[in-house]
């Protein structure tokens, strides 16, 4: 495969390729039989929980960690050999790394000055990135003259001012404000639209995935649980650890009767999913999808223990069938009322029985899937 540059299904070539990457620190391993690839021009997110492997995966890509076995490749090329300060791939930390002792302008400038470049050059490309990151008249500005948000536009300037191919980002907004923050994701997408250059993105902030992303990749304890658009990943979550990872979800434990009828809490219901007759599995119904209406004998029936104002919609528990259920829903129901959950067959998730108990995701341990399913769509 090193040496020729692969394309999907869909006819897109792939910048980067990661094939069987594993990697350990002693005894605990980090990385488990990586395999992904990353297409060019694309904004693709890892996201998973602390110590799930994300930010190792980048810094593999980035060169500063090396893999204990597996390939990976860069436009159909051996990446592992080039140093990181060789790479077509430029990195932005959380913390900036800018140096204080140099005005706004300088640190953009730096790795160009580095490179000798012409000084008109460099004053154009500083200049443009300036601009790209609307700091437009900060360049001599000090670097203690700047708010948080300011400090990290000049990060991503000065890594975009060499005009790498690939942009790796491991967590750069996990310092700001909220407000800041939201305003951030819109603008990072922006500029790799703008710019047309790859971007993978480290976080641990769902929101964030499903706000930037082309496409995501879940992880967990080393491992790859799913990979695909944000509508996909939330909408059809491949196992519990995604579905409660991506939003909030009722997961319940059920068994299937036939294809697309499923045993809840001793009732059946219709699905849209076909299983094995008397699978046991995992059913998977987000807040959101759930009406209360008036009880009813073909309905679970519960009672409202909690109902809590939370702006565009009040976030209510429901005591039914011996499970807190989560609801969410603009009709307000007063604690103590009697209510039916009513929920539709494209409502109901059925995935792969897993460790995860009952409800909200609580787990003794992870047996999530870790197939790749972009892993195995080479051509």
């Amino acid at each position: 495969m090193i040496g020729t540059q692969l394309s999907d299904k869909t006819g897109q070539s792939h910048i980067i390729e990661l094939v069987g990457v594993n990697k350990s620190f002693g005894e605990v391993q980090v990385m488990r039989d990586i395999t992904f690839y990353i297409r060019s021009n694309e904004f693709l997110t890892l996201l998973g929980p602390s110590g799930c492997g994300k930010t190792t995966t980048l810094r593999v890509l980035g060169g500063f960690e090396q893999p204990d076995s597996g390939t990976v490749t860069f436009e159909g090329h051996d990446l592992l050999p080039i140093p990181p300060h060789e790479r077509e791939l430029n990195t932005v930390f959380q913390r900036y790394a800018l140096f204080p002792h140099l005005d706004v302008a300088e640190n953009v400038a730096f790795g160009l000055q580095i490179k000798k470049l012409p000084q008109g050059e460099i004053d154009s490309r500083v200049s443009q990135m300036l601009s790209l990151v609307k700091l437009d008249g900060y360049g001599a500005r000090a670097i203690d003259q700047l708010s948080g948000g300011q400090m990290q536009r000049v990060a991503i300037a000065r890594a975009l001012v060499n005009l790498p191919k690939v942009l790796l980002l491991d967590e750069p907004l996990g310092a700001l404000d909220l407000k800041m923050r939201k305003e951030m994701q819109i603008e990072l997408k922006q500029m790799q639209r703008e710019l047309g250059i790859t971007f993978v993105y480290v976080t641990h902030d769902q929101e964030e995935a499903l706000t930037m992303s082309d496409s995501v990749i879940v992880m967990n304890e080393g491992a790859i649980q799913q990979i695909g658009r944000p509508i996909d990943i939330y909408n059809e979550p491949r196992n519990a650890f995604v579905a409660d990872f991506i939003g909030e979800s009722n997961i319940i434990n059920g068994r299937m009767h036939e294809d697309f009828r499923v045993l809840i809490c001793d009732k059946w219901f219709p699905c849209v999913d076909r299983r094995h007759e008397n699978e046991e599995v995992d059913v998977v119904i987000r807040p959101e999808d759930i009406d209360l209406v008036k009880p009813a004998d073909n309905l679970l029936n519960g009672i409202v223990t909690s109902a809590t104002f939370k702006g565009v919609h009040y976030e209510m528990i429901v005591e039914a069938c011996d499970l807190e259920w989560l609801v969410h829903s603009t009709d307000h129901k007063a604690e103590g009322s009697e209510v039916g959950l009513s929920f539709g067959p494209d409502d109901v998730h059925i995935m792969v029985k897993s460790a995860f108990s009952p409800m909200r995701g609580k787990s003794d341990q992870d047996s999530a899937s870790h197939e790749s399913e972009r892993g195995a769509d080479y051509e």
